[in-house]
């Protein structure tokens, strides 16, 4: 058996994942990174994007993430995920009109706030990385 390391992801309404995998690949901040079993101790933040869970050399799951943040330690790997889903749940049309909504939001803000402008543009931001999920499933 492949040595393994513990893959814990948090969302705010609950636990998506706990158990021993043979590596995850993270989309960090910085770029995507992969966790295998004794890995170096770090803390990144998460992009939106999806975490790939992997078997062997196979990709066993895919889980989407708003973002959030990953941390690395001897004991394995734990994502806090701001929110999170699997990549094979999410419906394609909902996720074009969540899109279109999220940048019509943004088009129709008069003078926004540097805050609401900041949040708008996340909104879209993630809108559009989870239609990239989608988008990659298919």
């Amino acid at each position: 058996m492949a040595a393994t390391l513990t893959f814990e992801l948090v969302d705010p309404e609950r636990v998506l994942a706990s158990e021993p995998v043979e590596m995850v690949v993270l989309p960090g901040v910085e770029g995507d990174f992969g966790v295998l079993p004794d890995h170096a101790p770090l803390v990144s933040l998460l992009r939106p994007g999806v975490i790939a869970v992997y078997e062997g050399t196979k990709v066993t799951r895919r889980i989407f993430v708003a973002g959030g943040f990953a941390e690395v330690n001897e004991q394995g790997c734990v994502v806090l995920a701001e929110g999170a889903q699997m990549v094979d749940e999410l419906d394609r049309a909902a996720v074009e009109q969540a899109l279109k909504d999220a940048e019509e939001d943004l088009a129709d803000a008069k003078e926004p706030s540097e805050e609401e402008r900041a949040r708008l543009e996340r909104a879209v931001a993630i809108a559009r990385a989870r239609l990239e999920a989608v988008t990659a499933k298919e």
